[in-house]
């Protein structure tokens, strides 16, 4: 983790608020510098401005299944404000408390219930919030076009690296980082317990906290959990032993993130959408088109629909070692707030997420093409409505497990978070609009991705990708992929 200096927090950067509570960080060796080159200089304990009115909140059948994963780690790089940075501290310590106050779930601590009912327990317990300086970085070494991304330096952009989910019963269940670079950058970073929130809602905070900090009044949450009814399952966990990760945390990985254009995005959705003109596959289109119990013909494909075509075609290819009757899964995370009846309110602040997996072999995959494989994807999401959502639900509740994150055959891919996520917009905190997101060590395996809006905010998308460095390479000699692929404008 980053290096701790063994001194007091400057005092005078908080609030003047019995909320915010100093505290003295541990001690260190200070004969070498840290690797990553980035220095905690204090950490502050952080509660709620108000007492919380909101009492236990009963963990769903959507949240249980994360225990066992990572803590989310996401954060963004800021523009260097013009304020001195001791006041920008200030500034974020007060209002992270008041938002704490909006989002009482965040500031709690689990607690498991004699029944083996684990709840969020709203007791303003408080959580940690850490400054660091990285005098000898620059953004430039964050955001290097056509690298790696470095994550000797990412990693230590976010405290409790690596954390379980199940550990909220005696940490915090968020904490919080403000990164100081040599150019003036900041990275602000938010590490959240996995079980408390999904990407929507962790984004929603993150624009909670923003708004406040700017002076304006955010969205409350809806901490309603009856959308499934009310549900006796429960994960046990004999003598108080947590889960652990699915995953070898330890597995060599690549991580790299690639920009697709607008343009780029639009031609792919172009031939996914193109109707075949003549020959076998025009004549099983017809038939399918004139099938009403079709899902593949339920509207177009989208946009991210495919992409992630692409993305599956490529990486199959570029895993040389399955063999053609290999099933490979595509796994997508599906925000369930819009698709089931009636709706869930779209500010529920917790877990309202599934996995849809549209399966097909390597051989499949090896002789079809982009629209093939796009509307696969399409028509297991297509029919990934109210019906499905329960019905995998309740299979939950007949047999309670902790969610299986990881790809034990090599052959799944698995795409996270959303490029409709209001990463960029809504962020600012006050001086000016973020200029990346960058993600931490959590929930990383080969085959995991996740999808992050463009900055330009013209339909283009980023894709985080985590691959094994044999497969890492093969993709970047797939000539039909790298041809979207290019380097976002404010790189160049």
């Amino acid at each position: 983790m980053a290096q701790m200096i063994s001194t007091m927090p400057m005092l005078d950067a908080a609030p003047a608020s019995s909320a915010i509570m100093p505290k003295l960080p541990p001690a260190a060796c200070l004969d070498a510098p840290p690797a990553s080159g980035i220095t905690v200089v204090s950490r502050q304990h952080v509660r709620p401005d108000a007492a919380s009115a909101v009492g236990d909140l009963t963990l769903s059948v959507s949240d249980l299944p994360m225990l066992s994963c990572h803590y989310i780690q996401k954060g963004l790089f800021f523009p260097a404000p013009d304020l001195p940075m001791s006041s920008v501290v200030s500034l974020l310590l007060s209002s992270l408390s008041r938002a704490l106050a909006v989002v009482p779930a965040l500031a709690g601590r689990f607690v498991t219930l004699p029944d083996d009912r684990i709840v969020i327990r709203c007791n303003d317990a408080g959580v940690d919030f850490l400054h660091a300086v990285a005098p000898g970085l620059s953004l430039d070494d964050f955001l290097v076009p056509d690298a790696d991304v470095p994550t000797k330096h990412t990693k230590d952009l976010f405290p409790m690296d690596r954390t379980v989910s199940y550990d909220g019963h005696r940490r915090p269940l968020t904490s919080f980082q403000v990164t100081a670079l040599g150019d003036g950058t900041v990275f602000i970073g938010i590490v959240a317990n996995h079980a408390v929130v999904d990407g929507t809602s962790f984004w929603q905070f993150f624009n909670t906290w923003a708004a406040i900090c700017r002076g304006e009044s955010p969205k409350l949450p809806d901490f309603r959990r009856n959308f499934f009814g009310e549900s006796t399952a429960v994960l046990r966990f004999p003598g108080g032993v947590g889960p652990s990760v699915t995953f070898d945390v330890d597995a060599p990985l690549r991580e790299r993130v690639f920009h697709f254009s607008a343009d780029a995005i639009r031609e792919l959705k172009a031939i996914a959408n193109r109707r075949p003109s003549g020959g076998q596959d025009a004549e099983v289109y017809g038939k399918m088109a004139q099938d009403p119990k079709n899902p593949q013909v339920r509207g177009e494909i989208s946009s991210f629909q495919s992409l992630c075509a692409q993305i599956w075609l490529s990486v199959t290819r570029a895993r040389k070692r399955l063999a053609p009757d290999a099933t490979t899964t595509f796994r997508m995370a599906v925000n369930c707030r819009h698709r089931l009846q009636p709706a869930i309110s779209p500010v529920y602040f917790g877990n309202a997420i599934q996995s849809a997996a549209t399966m097909a072999t390597v051989s499949e995959l090896a002789r079809s093409d982009l629209r093939w494989a796009a509307g696969k994807l399409n028509a297991t999401l297509a029919a990934y409505g109210d019906g499905t959502i329960r019905l995998a639900a309740a299979a939950w509740q007949a047999a309670p497990r902790c969610f299986p994150l990881g790809n034990p055959d090599g052959s799944v891919i698995t795409m996270g978070s959303s490029n409709r996520f209001p990463m960029y917009v809504g962020n600012d905190f006050g001086w000016g609009r973020p200029l990346a997101v960058r993600s931490g060590r959590a929930n990383k395996f080969d085959g995991k991705m996740s999808a992050f809006p463009g900055r330009a905010g013209d339909g283009s998308v980023d894709i985080e990708v985590c691959l094994p460095p044999e497969t890492m390479a093969a993709l970047l000699h797939d000539a039909e992929f790298m041809h979207y692929v290019s380097c976002p404008s404010h790189l160049l």
